[in-house]
């Protein structure tokens, strides 16, 4: 069944205002009230695992969750005129532009000349907002990021470990919920792959230093951004 036109108005306006509110950033905005430009401190990124490592982790928790909400509100009210109707692929289709145009925000800024984040907590928002899809395999990835993290202390590496299990979950999760991944939910499918490999490139950095054994590991005061 086709979404039909009064909502696919309404979802296509989404797309545009997804991209303005996934652009805050957040990050830099409590860096600023903290009188540090946290984009000359650690990594240099503006997400919220620089500003823990900076501030401490109540103000990683605080951008965490504002980064995530960009995500999950425009994709929520998405969600929720999509589903009065029963969609078929072009819905998912749409659904996932809005999820996309909110990522493509926090990773290439209008405020910040197209540069950004590296994605985590505004994908975590959008798995939440593609409810029931992508909110059970993100309990997935929450699990596999705690036990990474917990065992070598590298955000950056519990960030990429999830990133990689989230497609793999879903497909897992789909196939045991007689989910139709391969049909007219496919462009679901694809997204989870296409999240998963672009976080992963987001943190070519980390990966560098990583390899170097400069990387951060939490709780480990940071230095000057190189």
């Amino acid at each position: 069944m086709n979404t039909p036109m009064k909502a696919t108005f309404w979802i296509w306006l989404l797309v545009p205002v997804a991209y303005l509110v996934g652009s805050i950033p957040f990050g830099l905005l409590v860096g600023r009230v903290k009188g540090v430009d946290v984009r000359t401190i650690g990594s240099g990124n503006i997400g919220a695992s620089n500003v823990g490592r900076i501030f401490g982790g109540r103000y990683f928790a605080l951008v965490f969750t504002l980064d995530a909400l960009k995500g999950l509100i425009p994709v929520a009210l998405a969600g929720y005129l999509l589903h009065q109707h029963n969609p078929d692929w072009r819905g998912y289709l749409l659904w996932l532009a809005v999820a996309a145009a909110a990522l493509c925000g926090n990773l290439f800024s209008i405020f910040l000349g197209f540069k950004g984040g590296k994605g985590v907590a505004i994908s975590t928002g959008i798995a939440l907002g593609i409810y029931p899809y992508f909110t059970v395999p993100l309990l997935g990835c929450v699990a596999v990021f705690l036990v990474v993290l917990g065992i070598w202390r590298y955000i950056s590496l519990a960030s990429m470990l999830s990133a990689v299990a989230f497609p793999l979950l879903y497909i897992l999760i789909a196939t045991q919920r007689h989910w139709d991944a391969t049909g007219r939910q496919w462009p679901l499918l694809v997204f989870s792959i296409l999240v998963g490999g672009l976080i992963v490139w987001r943190h070519r950095a980390n990966i560098a230093r990583l390899r170097n054994g400069t990387e951060n590991k939490v709780g480990k005061k940071p230095a000057a951004a190189a």
